[in-house]
């Protein structure tokens, strides 16, 4: 569980491997640069509980540096290298982060933060430098590879990827235990999917995200192989499985149809029976691409919903999904409140505002106003993330949808995921995004936005039979009425979809109220 014994133990072992090059970092490496920078950091001033921030594409390095600041006791903040300058700037300043690390490949983006990030004193640059920048490698390399005297248990700050407002910094007690010392997710992850040196886990996703990060993290303290994906590709993700022998990977739901689609040939040409465990979790998948997933896999499949909040772990395996087929599962850690919108808690199968009691409490840094819409507003000092489900009489865990993506037409509340999980696996859709536009007659009418398989394709016809599909599958009311086709939706690395981005183009113009 400390990176320094595993590190003694097996020096010449990969602790990461580059699937893109192949480049490997074995635990001796790992373990002496991230020691370097932590005493570059205590020799800048960074004590227990100050802040660092890093924006960084899936790098070898990247996970150097989070461990440097873990075994420092500080706050670290990962940033999307997706961002723009003043996304990036207001993260870097709102976490109050004292050093910046950035990769030399986002050099103008971080290079264009300096005179509204004031606070920051260091700030660093791999694999090349920029206006004031450090370069990162000549900074560390006169620092001693041994640990430093004070070593404890630092941890994450992450933000939100939200698409309205300014993203929420999740601030999490800060235990400065002794380092090494098991938290919640290591013992969570040792439960559920049993891990330990001989494992190699799959990390297809950006490190910068709560997930990949902490999950490879975890990993790492059971001496296991991480191997890092510079960018999803679903047959090279394959060829890593088959390749590095993995025995676990986390995955998203797009991810999974996306494979799916991959010809029949290219899905069986690759040998994935040392895959252990392949848990996915940030969105909802669709019934029939999970069921298709468990055939080709085999019941190796684990799913969560939680959030960076941490106020909640609900879980299951396949064996139990496939009893209770479109659950994400029974509480681990904190126990669900279904309620109405008069905060009475309503019984099994009725869908409510989704809220979670008697678990771990955080904050939005600095922004009292969120953290306080956080909380269930009839004093019980429950915590939710917005979004709507049910609970079956097995105490089983369903998702709806997000709350604020609802439809409400003619008085009658629509949940667009449903429409969106069929669609998902019609043969000729690439991905879709479904929500509600302005309709002068039912106040919002439901619209279907498509990235087609074949560009080609895209028209009336295509419209139409995507149409008459959804309504063999669903209520009527529930499916679009239109569907208008783009190249490619917005979507985050991590499978997220910025539904509002879109919802916000069919709504800028109209004259009514914009809804949540």
């Amino acid at each position: 569980m400390h990176l320094g014994q595993i590190a003694e133990r097996t020096p010449g072992k990969p602790a990461v491997i580059m699937a893109g090059s192949g480049l490997v970092i074995t635990y001796r490496e790992l373990n002496e640069a991230s020691n370097r920078l932590a005493h570059l950091l205590r020799a800048e001033g960074l004590r227990p509980g100050d802040h660092i921030a890093f924006m960084l594409e899936n790098h070898p390095l990247f996970l150097a540096i989070a461990w440097a600041a873990q075994r420092s006791g500080l706050y670290y903040t990962a940033i999307s290298s997706r961002l723009q300058a003043d996304e990036l700037a207001y993260i870097v300043d709102n976490c109050e982060a004292k050093v910046f690390i950035a990769g030399h490949a986002l050099a103008e983006t971080a290079g264009a933060i300096t005179e509204q990030t004031p606070g920051v004193r260091l700030r660093l640059m791999l694999d090349g430098t920029a206006p004031g920048f450090q370069p990162y490698e000549d900074a560390v390399a006169e620092y001693p590879a041994t640990p430093i005297d004070d070593e404890c248990e630092g941890v994450d700050m992450l933000y939100s990827s939200g698409t309205t407002g300014r993203p929420k910094g999740i601030k999490p007690n800060l235990s400065l235990a002794p380092m090494g010392t098991p938290g919640p997710l290591f013992q969570l992850i040792s439960l559920l999917f049993q891990p330990d040196e001989n494992s190699v886990y799959l990390s297809p996703a950006p490190l910068y995200h709560a997930a990949p990060l902490r999950y490879c993290l975890t990993f790492q303290r059971f001496g296991a192989t991480v191997v890092v994906m510079d960018k999803f590709d679903p047959e090279r993700a394959l060829e890593a499985v088959e390749k590095y022998g993995v025995t676990h990977s986390q995955w998203v739901p797009t991810m999974f149809i996306r494979m799916l689609k991959l010809p029949e040939e290219t899905r069986s040409r690759y040998d994935l029976s040392t895959l252990r465990c392949a848990v996915h979790a940030a969105a909802p998948c669709p019934v029939p691409v999970k069921e298709r997933m468990i055939d080709w896999w085999g019941p190796v499949l684990h799913e969560y919903y939680a959030g960076t909040e941490g106020n909640c772990f609900v879980y299951t395996n396949s064996e139990d999904w496939l009893a209770h087929k479109g659950t994400v599962g029974r509480p681990l850690l904190g126990q669900i409140h279904v309620c109405d919108e008069e905060g009475r808690e309503v019984p099994p199968g009725t869908a409510g505002t989704l809220y979670f009691g008697e678990g771990p409490v955080f904050e939005y840094h600095g922004d009292e106003a969120k953290t306080k819409a956080s909380r269930d507003p009839w004093g019980h000092g429950w915590s939710t993330l917005g979004d709507v489900g049910y609970v079956d009489g097995d105490g089983f865990l369903y998702l709806t949808d997000r709350r604020s993506y609802m439809i409400i037409s003619g008085g009658v509340n629509i949940y667009p995921q449903e429409a969106e999980n069929v669609l998902a696996v019609h043969p000729k859709v690439a991905d879709v995004a479904v929500f509600g536009v302005p309709d002068t007659e039912m106040g919002e009418a439901v619209k279907a936005v498509v990235q087609p398989q074949d560009p080609a394709g895209a028209g009336p016809e295509l419209e139409a039979e995507l149409i008459a599909y959804a309504r063999e599958h669903l209520a009527h009311y529930k499916c679009p009425r239109t569907v208008d086709f783009r190249s490619e939706l917005p979507r985050h690395p991590t499978g997220k979809l910025y539904k509002r981005l879109l919802r916000d183009e069919y709504w800028k113009d109209h004259k009514g109220t914009l809804t949540a």
